[in-house]
């Protein structure tokens, strides 16, 4: 029986893999993305914290717009208390619908990565000349404020058959839409070979918080627990720390609490020098220069 394959990259399992370090001789790279996402008014998808599956309304599009509006804000002044290095996953509409919001960011010198066009949109349906012209957009209207961005993120974790191929071809060097490691591995594209850096499906409040109605306390545990587990793994080789926090759900005041602490108890733990606080483009960019063969993949 042959079931259907991606190709994109061979099986490989952790701990028999060549090992390397992160910069300074760390072993855990530890980083926060944060998504900055902008939603239809009564049309398209999004979320609901209400209702799940509950048609698109005033209700649950000023929820989501709070995020833009007050949420991103408290979650920058958190981290900034904690001296976190930050990363946002911003839909390219935001250029154009809050231009104010993203010369903050920009101002901010944190990584932009490209996170679609907008979150009330899934590419895994699209053509492959329609999600190429979207690729373009986003692109265009980031690399319009600054540099271009490196990496992606789906709306979703959404991707057609040829996404990879698109984002290679387009000039990214990373994605973020394979939550397969906790190590980066190269993908297999047309174009060559592209970055697969680890973004988490499940330390991710939407997961967590909206989908699976944790509370806040349950996720500040996650936090702490996943990072407790794998600092200790990280002695048999180097791994990714990845926190996934949205605007308009880690950024409710309530939820603020639970978040702050479970960092501050990573941020102070009596092996701290072992991690590297760090931007998914600066795990890249180190795995980039390390030799071929060490990083697992295409």
């Amino acid at each position: 029986m042959q079931l259907p394959g991606h190709h994109r990259y061979p099986f490989s399992a952790i701990g028999r893999r060549a090992d390397y370090s992160w910069p300074g001789g760390r072993r855990l790279a530890f980083y926060v993305a944060v998504s900055v996402e902008h939603f239809a008014f009564g049309a398209g998808i999004g979320e609901d914290i209400s209702t799940l599956g509950a048609p698109q309304t005033q209700r649950n599009f000023g929820w989501r717009d709070y995020g833009q509006r007050v949420g991103l804000w408290n979650l920058v002044q958190t981290l900034d208390e904690l001296k976190l290095p930050l990363a946002h996953a911003v839909n390219g509409l935001l250029y154009q619908e809050r231009p104010a919001l993203v010369a903050r960011l920009h101002a901010r010198d944190d990584e932009i990565i490209a996170h679609g066009r907008t979150s009330a949109e899934l590419q895994s349906d699209m053509w492959e000349h329609d999600e190429a012209h979207l690729i373009r957009e986003v692109t265009d209207a980031i690399s319009a404020r600054g540099n271009p961005p490196a990496g992606w993120l789906g709306p979703g974790f959404g991707e057609t058959r040829v996404t990879v191929d698109l984002l290679k071809e387009a000039g990214y060097a990373y994605v973020l839409d394979w939550p397969a490691d906790d190590q980066p591995f190269w993908l297999k594209t047309r174009a060559g070979p592209l970055l697969s850096v680890p973004y988490p499906l499940e330390l991710n409040d939407v997961t967590a918080l909206l989908h699976r109605r944790h509370g806040a306390r349950e996720f500040g545990d996650m936090i702490v627990n996943q990072f407790e587990v794998m600092l200790g793994q990280a002695e048999n080789g180097p791994l990714v720390f990845a926190l996934g926090l949205h605007a308009y759900v880690a950024g409710q005041p309530f939820r603020l609490r639970a978040i702050r602490q479970a960092l501050q108890h990573c941020l102070a733990h009596k092996d701290r020098e072992r991690v590297w606080l760090t931007r998914p483009g600066d795990i890249a960019r180190h795995c980039m220069q390390l030799p071929a063969g060490v990083v697992p993949g295409a």
